[in-house]
């Protein structure tokens, strides 16, 4: 048997019926079992009468009929044997492949074996009523420790649908993108739902921009896109102000959609904290809505010598 570098081919394997004393275990096998937990397999298979999970075994033109290498389920078999079972069922490799390839399927059948979600096993494990089937089940005490501290959600990981996506930024986009994640916690318990539409616009836009700026990275393009909807903020008002120029609703929005801009100059900054400050101290606005400061200065702009300004308290 020759190793080499190439992938394991796409195998078929094909279901046999083998004496499991004859069969050829693993020289080396880092899977284990205490004692305990090998007895209750052996009793689990007496009791079933026949092995429920099939051993994977290998014969590649190296092993004979009846003699074939176990790769997988090397102490089901044996279990099995201690339960005095004649045959079992196996899967049969007959494709030749390299020691390498052979170590590889070994370890991914012992390490792949994913997790229990501690909610839903809990229920699970509540619907035996059977002492018998509940030590049939192998749970072990510690296991059955836990379970008896989880509380069961309405959702949890092994009930959902997932794909687990990675954003990757650039150092000098790092900072803001750390600042867009903070913002995100402050709306952790709200919910948007989009269109399918929106979904494909969204890749589409993508796309563009790849194509545009010559990058590959979802992340650099989606910060170019960005860029692109900070140099249109004021275009957001057509989504609260009516052809007609009236208000299409009374809820808040952000002042860079009224001045084109997240950001003012800061001596402009402190002359309007400074005219806030002193319409809040002799009554003419509620504290902590200087907006309606603003607002009385630009209806006064507006109103010309002809026309009355506005109160703040009959604002919108």
């Amino acid at each position: 048997m020759t190793d080499t570098a190439t992938p394991a081919p796409a195998f078929r394997p094909r279901l046999v019926r083998r004496d499991p004393r004859t069969l050829t275990p693993l020289d080396v096998n880092a899977r284990f079992f205490r004692k305990e937990e090998f007895d209750r397999l052996v009793e689990n298979i007496r009791r079933d009468g026949c092995l429920t999970s099939t051993p994977l075994i290998y014969s590649g033109g190296e092993y004979d009929e009846g003699h074939e290498l176990i790769l997988s389920g090397n102490h089901r078999t044996m279990a099995s044997v201690e339960a005095g079972l004649d045959e079992i069922d196996c899967m049969l490799i007959e494709e030749q492949l390299t020691r390498q390839q052979l170590i590889a399927i070994q370890l991914s059948h012992n390490a792949i074996s994913g997790q229990d979600d501690p909610a839903t096993l809990k229920q699970l494990y509540e619907q035996l009523d059977d002492v018998d089937w509940r030590a049939y089940s192998g749970l072990a005490d510690d296991q059955l420790e836990l379970l008896a501290q989880v509380q069961p959600e309405g959702l949890s990981e092994a009930n959902l649908d997932f794909a687990t996506v990675s954003l990757i930024f650039l150092p000098d986009e790092l900072e803001t993108a750390r600042e867009a994640f903070n913002a995100a916690r402050l709306g952790q318990n709200e919910s948007w739902l989009a269109a399918r539409a929106d979904y494909e616009q969204t890749l589409d836009t993508l796309a563009s921009t790849h194509a545009a700026h010559k990058v590959g990275n979802v992340a650099t393009a989606l910060h170019a896109i960005l860029a692109i909807a900070e140099r249109h903020l004021d275009e957001l008002q057509d989504g609260y102000t009516s052809p007609d120029g009236e208000p299409c609703h009374t809820g808040h929005v952000g002042l860079e959609t009224v001045l084109g801009a997240r950001t003012l100059p800061a001596p402009a900054a402190v002359t309007l904290n400074k005219a806030i400050a002193a319409a809040e101290g002799r009554g003419e606005i509620p504290t902590g809505e200087g907006w309606r400061l603003l607002e009385r200065l630009a209806g006064e702009y507006l109103s010309g010598p002809t026309r009355t300004p506005p109160s703040w308290d009959n604002a919108s």
